[in-house]
């Protein structure tokens, strides 16, 4: 069982390894992102019964552009897919789909499901489910510097007003808590460029499981061991 009251708010993922398992298997690398997305729904279910706040899903960064350009067209085809087939589901659990990342550079059915799923769950008022699609941490935090400028050649701030709350509220995550544990699959040991600013004091949890092997079992051990560390923030 699980202590309710400390839960972590926010759990971001960096579902990695979806290549690699179609490719275990003789399949063409779709195949595991196909399979992939059905641990992107389990997993969802699985935090909103826990009553996590926010989920985040690390879904396609602004360096994935460089894969092959079928792999690419799949990526961009799957938000229309699962708006075919969980947009309901989402509504009736009372779950708000946000996206992250730059959609205008995204293909125009991409943007169209995304917008449809922001729109139609707009009034939810349950678990916030962040989907970071051509997202690149670095590319966040410089845009976060250019709007700072900007408000200071406008006369709005000064340069003195400069802190840590002021980039916060011009970051993509404006209005979230920062992710309290981040899980990372496939074995990798690292962060790929994934909400650098916000996971500053983020608990890290890496399992060498393919995402698509990744269970809901594996998501909730996560989470009991999320639960038995210390966080103290650089105190003692």
């Amino acid at each position: 069982m699980f202590d309710k009251q400390m839960l972590p708010k926010h759990v971001a993922i960096i579902t990695d390894g979806n290549g690699r398992w179609a490719k275990k298997r003789g399949l063409p690398r779709t195949a595991g992102h196909a399979a992939g997305m059905r641990r992107v729904r389990e997993t969802i279910r699985a935090a909103n019964d826990l009553g996590i706040e926010v989920l985040t899903f690390y879904s396609f960064s602004t360096e994935n552009w460089k894969r092959p350009k079928e792999e690419v067209e799949y990526l961009m085809k799957l938000p229309v897919e699962f708006l075919k087939t969980d947009l309901q589901e989402l509504v009736d659990r009372n779950v708000r789909v946000q996206m992250l990342g730059e959609k205008k550079q995204t293909p125009t059915f991409t943007q169209q499901a995304l917008t449809e799923f922001e729109e139609k769950t707009k009034q939810n008022t349950g678990m916030i489910l962040n989907f970071a699609i051509n997202y690149g941490s670095r590319d966040e935090i410089l845009s976060s510097v250019r709007q700072i400028i900007d408000d200071i050649e406008m006369g709005n701030i000064s340069k003195n007003d400069i802190s840590e709350q002021v980039i916060s509220e011009r970051l993509l995550t404006k209005g979230l808590p920062d992710p309290d544990l981040v899980i990372r699959s496939s074995g990798e040991i690292r962060i790929s460029n994934f909400l650098l600013w916000q996971i500053a004091y983020s608990e890290l949890w890496f399992t060498e499981a393919l995402w698509p092997d990744f269970t809901k079992d594996m998501f909730l051990q996560a989470i009991g061991e999320y639960q038995q560390r210390s966080r103290r923030y650089g105190s003692l």
